[in-house]
């Protein structure tokens, strides 16, 4: 969801350490997004998405999930459409394409800006509940303050979370880096950087209500 530019990316390649540093580099190359789609491509209303990054070997996380979570249901990847009334005035249409019908695409960079959401949470303590299944799946910010994690999302253009700010009873992320609900809802993709697993997460996926 987010290219890098080549500034960050020779930072990233220069870290020293030589283990984890290989490892790590190959994670950022797998996790740069893909550009070559034309906009004729990409469904109406959504951006191209980003190629996610495998989890690195012996890492406690992200929790794996396999692809039996995201099987075909009654409704694409979910057994049921998106909640009828979104929080931050997210839009149902676009959410039900992303969270149930996609597994690629995402809302486009800083359409979480466009919402409500800053006017509304900004300053606080927030739950993000899943938009199918109003599941708690991210509570940010955590381990931050909010300056750093508004800062972060904008920077990338997502909403952008950290481990500690994973609710993982409902979380996981496939080996190709895919972030998901375990009710089938596409949440986004973790793109590691250097602080860490990084997921980028459409906004209009962890806008539903507690159910």
């Amino acid at each position: 969801m987010q290219l890098l530019s080549s500034h960050k990316a020779s930072k990233f390649l220069n870290l020293s350490s030589p283990s984890k540093s290989a490892l790590r580099n190959i994670n950022f190359k797998m996790a740069q997004c893909s550009l070559k789609a034309s906009s004729t491509d990409v469904p109406e209303g959504l951006s191209d998405g980003c190629k996610g990054a495998p989890a690195l070997p012996g890492a406690k996380l992200p929790l794996p999930g396999t692809e039996e979570i995201m099987r075909a249901k009654a409704h694409g990847t979910t057994d049921k459409p998106v909640q009828e009334n979104l929080r931050w005035n997210c839009d149902r249409k676009v959410a039900d394409k992303i969270c149930s019908f996609n597994r690629h695409y995402a809302e486009y960079g800083g359409y979480w800006l466009t919402t409500t959401f800053l006017k509304e949470a900004r300053g606080t303590e927030v739950t993000f509940y899943d938009s199918v299944t109003g599941r708690p799946l991210f509570i940010a910010p955590r381990g931050r303050s909010w300056e750093d994690f508004e800062a972060e999302s904008r920077s990338h253009g997502w909403p952008s979370f950290r481990d500690q700010e994973v609710v993982w009873d409902d979380v996981r992320v496939l080996p190709d880096g895919e972030a998901v609900s375990l009710a089938g809802t596409h949440l986004g993709h973790n793109l590691p950087d250097r602080k860490g697993n990084r997921y980028c997460i459409n906004l209009v996926s962890v806008a539903g209500s507690p159910q």
